[in-house]
């Protein structure tokens, strides 16, 4: 019986020592934070606070190289908040280690996203978009108002700008609008730092005007050279001679012998448009009429009253992008001086179908801009580089006469992707000419034509910017273009 009481005695102190002294409270969890790399997890801090001030701690490097105060934790990495009762974390410097190793640290700046559209050979349209990353928004503005300076010239720019532009007496031009054409958007953010970012507005505007590939080539001026063959021979426009050498000034400039010439081309990463309102004295160029005389064969031509231009006093508006007029809307023609008709005697023997090698007419009225010559240039179509194989002639308005200019046989009329409704004319004396963007066609293939009969209308059919002719001279076959300036 006693023994029964002792073990019951027992069982009652170990409960108490269970129940009261024995028990333990539990451990609260531990706040922490899991660190991730691209979805890849790099271990476990103490505190995320003390990870991004080793981060900026040790990154003097960057500090130095862009002139910031901070530098931040890669874009792609992520420091979840976690509860665990587990007491295991990694060190800061571990985790830093790994971070360095796979990824790149940021630093604060601007990012500017560039949407552009551009035409297609084949009319379809095309978007896309260049990222810049500058530290401050200044550099972006700077190197834009640089780049506009560039193509519209720095004096003209502050004056359009100031409201203190010439009035226009007589003759003269008013600029009445710049501005970008492409969708510009920007906002602050994190910037890897392996990335591009400017710090300087004169490298970026750089990168504006001439893209990545910036590579330039010296000329050494000949006896004889001008700023347009030089360009030419170079595959360059004049104009794009002219923003390489800040000396030169016109196109009329004088070169010297031994003159050393920097030789870049152009790619423009945005397009600055310059709308223009202009009023010039152009000459008027005479008309040829010409008397058949069946005593005299074919070839044989006698002049019987000269030439004289005549002076119009034309006002218009023109759109350049980049420098090139790509669009003229005629406003008014006033004729200050009548042109006097030339008048040629030729020999009418055989059927005229034959043009003359030494006299050529002008494709339209008179009023004419040429926003284009037989130049190198980058496409205002598709902004590819190319050699412009022909003229081409503005200003006289949409839906105004073209004419033939010499005698021939149509041999082509009709649509073209990029020349629109056309016509092309065998002169049958080594020579063809074609006639492309017209808004309508005036003749049919196997016509035969003399010089001065409208062939079609003026128009912007096919890949072209606005209302105009586009006139090729072939020499020697179809399709070997030759500057058409070289006949007049």
């Amino acid at each position: 019986m006693k023994k029964f009481v002792f073990l019951g005695i027992i069982i009652a102190i170990a409960g108490v020592v269970c129940l009261g002294f024995g028990y333990q409270k539990s451990p609260e969890p531990n706040v922490y934070y899991e660190v991730y790399l691209k979805d890849k997890s790099l271990g476990v801090i103490a505190s995320k606070d003390e990870l991004d001030d080793y981060i900026n701690t040790n990154g003097s490097y960057y500090k130095n190289k862009y002139g910031v105060n901070e530098v931040y934790s890669p874009t792609d990495l992520q420091v979840k908040k976690i509860t665990t009762y587990n007491d295991k974390v990694s060190s800061v410097r571990d985790v830093y280690k790994q971070i360095s190793k796979d990824s790149n640290f940021t630093i604060k700046g601007y990012e500017f996203k560039i949407k552009k559209q551009t035409t297609n050979d084949d009319g379809s349209e095309e978007t896309s978009e260049k990222t810049i990353y500058v530290l401050d928004k200044k550099v972006f503005k700077k190197a834009i108002e640089a780049l506009i300076e560039t193509f519209v010239g720095k004096d003209r720019y502050e004056a359009y700008l100031d409201d203190n532009q010439v009035k226009i007496e007589t003759t003269g031009e008013n600029i009445e609008n710049v501005y970008i054409d492409e969708d510009i958007t920007f906002k602050e953010t994190n910037i890897s730092v392996n990335e591009k970012i400017y710090t300087d507005a004169d490298e970026l505007a750089r990168y504006l005007l001439y893209g990545n590939d910036y590579n330039t080539s010296e000329y050494t001026v000949s006896a004889g050279d001008t700023i347009e063959n030089v360009a030419f021979n170079n595959q360059v426009s004049p104009e794009e001679l002219l923003l390489s050498n800040p000396t030169l000034t016109s196109t009329t400039n004088l070169l010297y012998p031994g003159q050393k010439l920097t030789i870049a081309e152009t790619n423009p990463q945005i397009s600055v448009v310059e709308e223009t309102y202009v009023v010039e004295d152009i000459e008027s160029q005479y008309t040829t009429e010409e008397r058949y005389d069946d005593t005299m064969v074919v070839g044989q031509d006698k002049v019987i009253q000269e030439g004289e231009n005549g002076m119009d006093r034309v006002s218009q508006m023109e759109r350049k992008i980049n420098g090139t007029i790509v669009y003229v809307d005629p406003k008014g023609k006033e004729s200050l001086k009548d042109p006097v008709t030339r008048i040629i005697v030729k020999g009418s023997k055989v059927i005229p179908d034959v043009g003359s090698t030494t006299s050529w007419g002008w494709p339209t009225d008179s009023g004419w801009t040429l926003s284009s010559g037989y130049v190198w240039r980058t496409s205002p179509i598709n902004g590819k580089r190319e050699l412009h194989g022909g003229l081409d002639i503005s200003g006289t308005g949409y839906g105004s006469n073209i004419y033939a200019t010499n005698n021939g046989r149509v041999i082509e009329a009709g649509y073209h992707y990029s020349y629109g409704n056309h016509v092309i004319i065998n002169h049958n004396n080594g020579y063809y000419t074609l006639y492309g963007h017209m808004s309508r066609i005036a003749v049919k293939v196997g016509d035969v034509v003399s010089r001065g009969q409208v062939i079609g209308y003026v128009g912007m059919t096919g890949a072209a910017t606005g209302p105009h002719v586009h006139y090729e001279i072939w020499k020697g076959c179809e399709y070997c273009r030759i500057n058409p300036m070289s006949v007049y």
